[in-house]
């Protein structure tokens, strides 16, 4: 059944907001050099490999200066991008991956290979299931990188910090699946998304 809302709703989104992503694409193209999306290899469910799709919101290679963003203060973030990651217009694209089954639209948030890796036997149960674009842990942290920006260490504040906790939340999720918490994490992202906004 949740694959079933996954679809309606994910291809239901891409034809609604079709004048939005083409929009913001022509955003993008005009004020930055690089292509319109970016994709991530990140690990899914039963550790396969897909790629994730986003709205670029960076300059060209800038995975070489690390995997994490760290807020305002990162250089390497475009001024379109800056808007895109406030209201999580960056993360639209991914519609196309819950379309193609790599995704759920609510599900834990899926990790680069990197940090997999320092998982424990127990935080690797997140991977017995399919990852998603919003949960617990997206809306506690949906100030992620502020927060990494006020860190004098970002990667050591997400691997001992950061990290474990947002697991321990999708453990939440995972332990009480059902339609009755898809529909209750999906309503909480568009509102704490839209209380951002104001």
């Amino acid at each position: 059944m949740v694959r079933f809302f996954d679809l309606f709703f994910s291809v239901a989104g891409v034809i609604l907001l079709l004048p939005l992503f083409l929009i913001i694409s022509l955003w993008i193209v005009a004020t930055s050099r690089g292509g319109i999306f970016f994709r991530q290899l990140r690990v899914g469910k039963n550790g396969r490999d897909f790629y994730l799709l986003k709205f670029r919101t960076m300059k060209p290679d800038s995975e070489q200066g690390g995997k994490l963003t760290i807020g305002s203060r990162d250089p390497r973030i475009t001024a379109a991008g800056m808007f895109l990651r406030k209201f999580k217009l960056d993360e639209l694209p991914q519609l196309f991956n819950v379309i193609n089954g790599e995704m759920s639209l609510v599900g834990p948030r899926p990790e680069v290979r990197k940090y997999v890796e320092l998982y424990s036997a127990e935080q690797q149960t997140v991977l017995q299931v399919k990852p998603g674009i919003t949960d617990y842990a997206s809306i506690a942290y949906m100030d992620e990188n502020t927060l990494l920006g006020r860190s004098a260490d970002p990667e050591r504040t997400y691997i001992e910090t950061i990290m474990p906790e947002k697991i321990r939340l999708n453990m939440k999720y995972i332990e009480n699946q059902g339609l009755s918490a898809y529909f209750k994490i999906l309503i909480l992202t568009l509102l704490h998304i839209f209380k951002k906004g104001m």
